[in-house]
């Protein structure tokens, strides 16, 4: 299992990284093994307003379906368009594809979120 020491992570297993006001969302490779071959990704439009801690999306895999959550508060300005046609890259690298962008509106949400040493802790829970 990886999980990258730069970024943050929320206990519902997506991460977020910021370049400026843009944050970028995924699911994190523990969630990618847990879930198994991923098949669907249920992603919001570009436009749509997200909110941490809500759902924006969802996951389906084989073996089961999982709600989505937004680390961050914003817009959503750019989706990972690559899943819509191929969903199971998720499967191969968590942090390569990513969901989606978002124009943070509140970047101190970022503190709420977990480091790579509280999430590593959760995981092995």
């Amino acid at each position: 299992m990886e999980i990258k020491e730069n970024i943050r992570y929320a206990e519902s297993h997506e991460w977020v990284s910021l370049e400026g006001d843009i944050a970028t969302v995924g699911i994190t490779d523990y969630a990618q093994h847990a879930l198994g071959d991923i098949v669907y990704v249920d992603m919001p439009e570009v436009g749509d307003e997200v909110t941490a801690g809500e759902e924006f999306g969802a996951v389906e895999s084989v073996k089961a379906a999982s709600d989505l959550y937004s680390p961050v508060s914003g817009e959503v300005v750019e989706i990972n368009e690559a899943l819509e046609d191929e969903p199971g890259l998720i499967n191969q690298d968590a942090f390569a594809n990513w969901i989606m962008k978002v124009k943070v509106s509140d970047a101190a949400e970022l503190d709420a979120l977990l480091d790579a040493e509280a999430y590593r802790n959760i995981c092995e829970e």
